[in-house]
């Protein structure tokens, strides 16, 4: 019988080895922690009873993926669940602006920008699942639905700040400019708009949903369909060499390509080899989690119902972060995020004090303590905050680094701000899952579509390894 091992339990390690056991093949997963799932793992960081997340918060690409349609998560026991807004972005003295699941509902809200939302958004919405079919899979291919895809790509080739002159008000721009700032990347570089346009199109068609009981209950519901086809599991193990793993077909590495040269680049060609190297990695994440009495005191009040608020300032303040944290220099007010899951799934919360998820962007490799700056900049837009913690757990993002191999330098993305990666990941070549060596493939979020896409680099990659065993 053919024979697998995945080094990594990551969503796409977990991916990988549950799609090449549903096509025949013995799998077993290696993991050097001691606890499965990468950055799909919750637990009770500040107090007894408080369900945090330690990286995956909400989960925008899972609804409608293949790998998500294939293996039927939910029948294995995963429950989704949706705050009243998907995502917020206050400005100063109280205004902002609301990003509800109705593109309508939305568009209307801002005022002389309703039509120019509208224009952007709608068409986008209409066609969603054709569209993420298409950037759900390695950027170069034959596209199923070439119309939908370059009316996507139209948007998402734009520099942020190019594509935010569509809009007038300071709200609109905002809204848009604090989910472009997920992709880590200046404003001013080509697809800088592509995970804005991508997460908010998302937003509109699936909303923003959390995961009944924390983030952790899709690796169970993964965990559960990978037993059911005989995936076997190894904790508290580091690889250190393919040549450790004796006689296999398949090694599929859910690590950065920085690890996997540790572990099989003597048996990479020296092409792969130098495209490995070059790989970059990009700003880092700085991570506080805290224990809230009462939730938060937002000025902007939608801010109250809204599993996700963003908080930058306005459009310009925002880029001027992003380009000084890209630039290595750690801005005074970062963009932050703060998740409040507990808003859509209370049982994460204990009575009246609530698990609040926040990370600042800062430069990578970031050895400084952001605490007070991600704490001033929640201040700042709820005044009182400060007051309500009860407790904080914080993970720098040299922590987030130790936590997990794949987040070289705190860069949660693995790499996905770059330009030039996002379309040519992890190098140049019309399977970015094959790493030149004989049966060993990379399936981490360091492959296309990248981080966020639970589950699908490793389902793409397990299923090009299993046409090669055919």
């Amino acid at each position: 019988m053919t024979s697998a091992v995945v080094v990594g339990s990551g969503p796409n390690g977990l991916a990988a080895a549950l799609t090449l056991a549903a096509g025949g093949v013995r799998v077993r997963v290696i993991e050097a922690a001691d606890t499965l799932g990468g950055g799909l793992r919750s637990g009770e960081l500040t107090l007894p009873g408080l369900t945090h997340d330690e990286c995956a918060g909400f989960h925008p690409l899972l609804l409608g993926s293949a790998f998500v349609d294939r293996f039927d998560l939910t029948g294995a026991g995963l429950a989704y669940r949706w705050a009243d807004a998907e995502f917020t972005h206050p400005l100063d003295g109280g205004r902002g602006a609301t990003l509800w699941r109705s593109v309508d509902e939305t568009a209307s809200a801002l005022g002389q920008d309703e039509a120019a939302w509208r224009g952007v958004f709608g068409p986008l919405t209409e066609r969603f699942d054709a569209i993420s079919e298409e950037f759900l899979r390695p950027m170069v291919h034959v596209p199923r639905h070439p119309l939908s895809l370059a009316r996507f790509g139209a948007h998402a080739v734009l520099p942020a700040a190019v594509l935010a002159h569509r809009w007038r008000t300071p709200q609109a721009r905002a809204l848009f400019g604090g989910v472009a700032a997920h992709a880590l990347r200046p404003f001013g570089t080509l697809m800088s708009s592509a995970i804005g346009v991508a997460l908010t199109t998302a937003a509109h068609a699936y909303g923003w949903p959390a995961a009944e009981g924390g983030s952790a209950a899709i690796r169970d519901a993964i965990l559960a369909r990978a037993r059911e086809h005989g995936v076997t599991f190894e904790t508290g193990r580091t690889v250190g060499s393919v040549d450790e793993l004796g006689r296999v077909d398949v090694v599929m590495l859910d690590t950065s390509p920085r690890a996997a040269l540790r572990i099989a680049g003597h048996r990479m060609p020296r092409r792969v080899q130098r495209a490995y190297r070059r790989f970059r990695h990009g700003p880092g994440a700085f991570k506080v989690d805290f224990a809230v009495a009462g939730g938060v005191p937002w000025t902007h009040e939608p801010s109250r119902r809204a599993g996700t608020v963003h908080l930058g300032g306005g459009f310009e303040e925002m880029a001027a972060a992003e380009k000084r944290v890209n630039a290595g220099r750690m801005p005074e007010r970062p963009f932050v995020l703060v998740g409040q899951q507990y808003l859509a799934d209370g049982t994460r919360s204990a009575g009246d004090v609530h698990p609040l998820y926040a990370y600042a962007h800062v430069p990578a490799g970031y050895t400084g303590d952001a605490t007070e700056a991600l704490i001033t900049q929640i201040e700042r837009f709820a005044p009182g905050f400060r007051d309500r913690i009860q407790a904080t757990y914080v993970r720098s993002a040299t922590d987030m680094a130790r936590h997990n191999a794949n987040y070289v330098g705190g860069d949660i993305l693995t790499g996905a701000n770059d330009p030039a990666q996002l379309v040519f990941r992890p190098r140049p070549g019309f399977d970015p899952y094959a790493t030149g060596a004989p049966g060993i493939y990379l399936c981490s979020a360091a492959t296309p579509p990248g981080a966020g896409a639970h589950g699908m680099c490793g389902y793409n990659a397990a299923r090009a390894a299993l046409r090669a065993l055919r």
